[in-house]
């Protein structure tokens, strides 16, 4: 029998090891093919738009980024870094290659160039439409490696579940949302990614790999202060903690010194990186790093007694020195203090009080305590169960993911942009609660078995009822999972598939009433006015004018100059003969309007005029334009009989009313109902002087006016 055991002793094994091998193979594929569902999952949830409407590009800022990824795609490199774009900002035009992230041209004219490479003919449109959504995928696949590296596999599966399908981080990725934040947040999860696995193992492959993928990010989005800013403060507070060691020291040294040499080579960034206060954090860790080296190196080589006596001496050195470098460079010039919008992170009045021109996007203002639930839904909740999770196994990774997700709710509760930086944290510190309470309870789930009467004793007195708790603990989460589903899926549909450029209604028969006014008032303008007209609208649609419509425009969405958006805003906001005066100086021939109060479009010019007569105000050419003279004398803002006659005869007011006076909205209504203030409009009966209308389009909602020529004097 013996001889007979110790033959079968060598084949058990095997099969043993047979039975893990392929245990693990099925791990592998199980966990292949989650992932897999998860990026289609990503790719085609964001494709509604498309399939509701067509390949079009959404919103305003897309439109200049389409516009420039053609010219790269058709002149080159070269002739894209060099372009004088002559088409925008009136007379004064714009320097492209100096003024923007050109991550995200650069890397659809890759995909583009790449695909033709293949004989696969395709536009440089459709890439632009359909780039956010394949990035989201990857999205996926970068969350999976990163929460996989903070706790486990398990959790790493259903952060990129999550991610795949959150609206917070969809709102930014639908098919045609062609913006920079599209791929910045696949470039910022890379870079965490890479920054994580280069502190756990010290290597300074994994360092160069995050420097590079930093560099990547710094090309396409201006976001990339929170991420030099985040990773500092990680590095700080291992020091402060006591866990800065040699691996640190690598990773940090190797990613700030690579990483800013790189990002110094974007045109647009330039030397920020050693001159503005918004850097100088990364480089003052950079140099505490230096002295923790040096002082732990000195430390082996003397006494604890001249150590500390050396040590106190040289930290009052070093700190006076310090202080007195940063003053001087601070009084000269030559550290270039913060701006505006980083300014408006940290007080969120600024902006207001400050600068109206940054408070006047809708991005820029405060969150609301409902977007966090309608963009996060059960993220919402299973964010602190993840920060708890991390707490209780607190490593040098999992300070880093704390850090994220504790300074990203307070940026998304400042500005509502910035819940695209919460949305993925939160995907990751939720992946990693519910991961870790079902781990924890579906060991609980009691096995079929025939215990003995002494096991079901014991258990019964330390755990009553287990099995059942942990039946109604999982099937709870189970429920919650599915309505996340449903949740996103509906908030996809409903909310962030509507392209701006194409708006849609619901009639009373229930069918889709198209309202595609934008395009039919921009080809209008490409075929019916001369190539070098220029025109006035408010900044808000320059993007959309010089792509759609080819035509130059005064102010666009870069807003850089807020002293000539000032002038259009005097201008919209003086009386005809005034605003003529302006429109005479800037060159003007076509003026472009918004209206919504025929068809209930509310995003229109008369609901942004305060802000253009705020703007206008904000400089000294137009410190008589005082705000109160546009309310009424209870306050209101008011554009019926009870309306201020300033803003009644004010030039926006008459382009936008032009005719409108004559016209029956509502059955039951008077003439000039405005179904967006749902008043009867004050000022009807009006001619125009200096200007004629030139094309309104079918809905009213876009109205073209040309400005006349002086009359002849002679």
């Amino acid at each position: 029998m013996s001889s007979v055991s110790g033959k079968m002793g060598p084949e058990a094994k095997v099969l043993d090891l047979l039975g893990l091998q392929n245990a693990a193979k099925q791990e592998t594929l199980v966990k292949m093919a989650v992932l897999a569902l998860c990026c289609i999952l990503a790719f085609s949830l964001r494709l509604f738009a498309v399939l509701r409407f067509e390949n079009v590009i959404h919103e305003f800022d897309p439109y200049f980024n389409y516009r420039t990824t053609r010219y790269l795609a058709e002149e080159g490199f070269y002739n894209f870094h060099n372009w004088f774009d002559d088409r925008a900002w009136y007379p004064l035009g714009r320097i492209i290659g100096g003024t923007i992230y050109p991550g995200l041209m650069l890397t659809s004219a890759v995909v583009y160039h790449l695909m033709n490479f293949f004989h696969i003919t395709i536009e440089v449109r459709n890439v632009c439409v359909y780039l956010a959504p394949l990035f989201s995928s990857f999205t996926s696949l970068v969350t999976f490696n990163l929460t996989k590296e903070l706790k486990d596999t398990s959790a790493g599966l259903m952060a990129a579940a999550f991610i795949a399908i959150v609206p917070g981080y969809i709102s930014r990725s639908v098919a045609g949302s062609y913006d920079n934040e599209g791929i910045a947040i696949f470039c910022m999860l890379n870079t965490y990614w890479l920054w994580i696995k280069s502190v756990k193992t010290g290597s300074l492959f994994w360092a160069t790999l995050c420097a590079l993928a930093y560099f990547y990010m710094v090309s396409s989005w201006g976001g990339y202060v929170f991420l030099i800013n985040l990773i500092p403060i990680h590095v700080l507070m291992l020091m402060i903690t006591g866990r800065f060691s040699h691996r640190v020291y690598v990773a940090y040294s190797t990613v700030y010194v690579l990483g800013t040499i790189l990002s110094m080579q974007i045109a647009f960034v330039g030397f920020q990186p050693v001159q503005t206060s918004e850097h100088m954090g990364a480089l003052g860790v950079f140099g505490l790093c230096q002295i923790h080296a040096f002082v732990d190196y000195i430390r082996s080589k003397l006494s604890s007694q001249q150590f500390g006596l050396l040590f106190r001496a040289l930290m009052a050195i070093v700190g006076a020195v310090l202080a007195i470098i940063v003053m001087a460079l601070a009084i000269t010039g030559k550290v270039a203090p913060w701006t505006g919008r980083f300014y408006s992170l940290l007080d969120p009045s600024y902006a207001k009080n400050n600068i109206p021109i940054i408070a006047s996007v809708s991005e820029h203002q405060p969150t609301a305590w409902s977007s966090f639930y309608f963009d996060l839904h059960i993220l919402a909740f299973l964010f602190p169960v993840g920060l708890y999770f991390c707490f209780s196994q607190l490593t040098d990774t999992n300070i880093f993911i704390i850090l994220y997700g504790v300074t990203s709710v307070y940026f998304a509760g400042v500005m509502v942009r910035l819940m695209l930086v919460l949305a993925p944290v939160a995907c990751i510190l939720g992946g990693i609660g519910v991961s870790a309470i079902l781990t924890t309870y579906m060991k609980n789930l009691s096995v079929i078995t025939k215990p003995d009467k002494k096991q079901r004793r014991s258990e019964a007195a330390s755990y009553p009822v287990k099995n059942e708790i942990a039946t109604v603990v999982i099937v709870l989460i189970s429920g919650l999972l599915c309505l996340y589903a449903f949740h996103c899926c509906w908030v996809t549909a409903e909310a962030y598939s509507s392209p701006s450029i194409v708006l849609a209604a619901r009639q009373q028969d229930g069918s889709r009433l198209i309202f595609d006014d934008f395009r039919e008032a921009y080809y209008w303008l490409r075929q019916n006015t001369p190539e070098d007209a220029k025109v006035m609208s408010w900044w808000d649609y320059g993007y959309q004018i010089t792509a759609m419509a080819n035509r130059t425009i005064l102010v666009d969405n870069n807003t850089w100059n807020n002293t000539h958006i000032s002038r259009v805003g005097q201008a919209m906001s003086s009386p005809e003969d005034k605003a003529y005066e302006i429109m005479r100086e800037l060159d003007v021939d076509y003026v472009l309007v918004i209206f919504g109060g025929l068809t209930g479009y509310a995003s229109d010019d008369i609901n942004k005029f305060l802000w253009m007569v705020r703007i206008g105000g904000s400089t000294d050419r137009g410190s008589h334009i005082k705000e109160m003279d546009y309310y009424t004398p209870t306050g209101e803002f008011r554009v019926d009989k009870e309306g201020s006659p300033t803003l009644l005869n004010c030039l926006m007011y008459k382009l936008c009313y032009y005719r409108f006076g004559q016209v029956y909205t509502e059955q039951g209504k008077p003439t000039g109902y405005d179904r967006v203030r749902n008043v009867e409009i004050g000022n009807k009966d009006f001619e125009l002087g200096v200007l004629e209308e030139a094309y309104t389009t079918e809905h009213w909602i876009v109205r073209i006016y040309k400005v006349k020529k002086p009359e002849n004097r002679g």
